[in-house]
């Protein structure tokens, strides 16, 4: 691990968020890629995976961005914590307007209960958008990360920004499972179900970039930055993702994922950050 981060640390840093996006978004195509070998998928598995998948989403949330964010920010008292506050509710609006805006259908959802604005779009379609939803706010919290490393903010550090790729990286996992593996069951080719299922993390590179550059352009948007995206992964995960995992007989197995996801986040952004 520390050759990783000596590696990352003698690269560009907008290079490196380039970088460690794509590794999140190659996670997500592994994920996807065991529509090769399995046909089907336990769903207590695929509600735990989901759970661990909401755990690492909250944790990254305070470990990796609200926290620093706070400590970066000028001030003392109510003032302190403004840009994280403004910050926090900007970012969960952003993706409360995507969610009203772009159509989607959510994993363990019904054709019926189809979001956003009416389309005659494909189920499959649906299916990829609803993560790519997911994958904004992941790829923005690792594109600001590394943007305040190249802005030079002391609290900004490459070594948390790796732990926050690694551990979006690890939840990317099932998600691609969780995206290839309705649509086989389905009746859909296996390189097709891969295909979408992977195809739901291309919004990451393309975000962290984003966000990367934006922090480099604009240093004081930093706080608020960090705090726009754990903003919008709260928000995915308490109107998404916890939601999914709360309609079978599993809520206890999501839970403990959860509580997994959670643990193995915070333990990466404290030792490696």
């Amino acid at each position: 691990m520390d050759s990783i981060i000596a590696y990352f640390e003698s690269i560009d840093p907008i290079v490196g968020a380039l970088y460690a996006s794509l590794f999140t978004w190659i996670v997500t195509a592994l994920g996807a890629s065991l529509v090769f070998i399995f046909k089907g998928m336990n769903r207590a598995l695929l509600d735990g995976m989901l759970g661990f998948t909401g755990g690492v989403m909250v944790a990254a949330s305070f470990w990796s961005l609200l926290a620093p964010g706070i400590e970066m920010s000028p001030g003392e008292g109510f003032v302190k914590v403004i840009p994280a506050v403004v910050g926090f509710a900007l970012g969960a609006l952003f993706i409360f307007g995507l969610d009203k805006v772009l159509p989607h259908l959510h994993i363990n959802f019904k054709e019926s209960e189809k979001e956003g604005v009416k389309s005659s779009w494909h189920r499959t379609t649906l299916l990829v958008l609803a993560i790519a939803l997911h994958n904004i706010p992941e790829g923005l919290a690792v594109g600001v990360l590394f943007g305040g490393v190249a802005a030079g903010i002391p609290e900004a550090t490459i070594g948390g920004a790796v732990a926050l790729a690694l551990g979006i990286g690890i939840q990317n996992f099932p998600e691609g499972l969780a995206v290839s593996m309705p649509l086989r069951r389905q009746g859909v080719s296996k390189f097709k179900s891969f295909w979408y299922g992977q195809l739901s993390a291309i919004v990451e590179p393309i975000a962290a970039v984003i966000g990367a550059v934006a922090v480099t352009f604009f240093i004081p948007i930093l706080p608020y930055a960090l705090a726009f995206a754990a903003g919008a992964m709260i928000f995915v995960v308490v109107e998404e993702v916890i939601p999914e995992t709360q309609r079978d007989n599993y809520t206890d197995i999501a839970t403990l994922g959860f509580i997994g996801g959670f643990l193995v986040m915070m333990t990466l952004d404290v030792a490696l950050g």
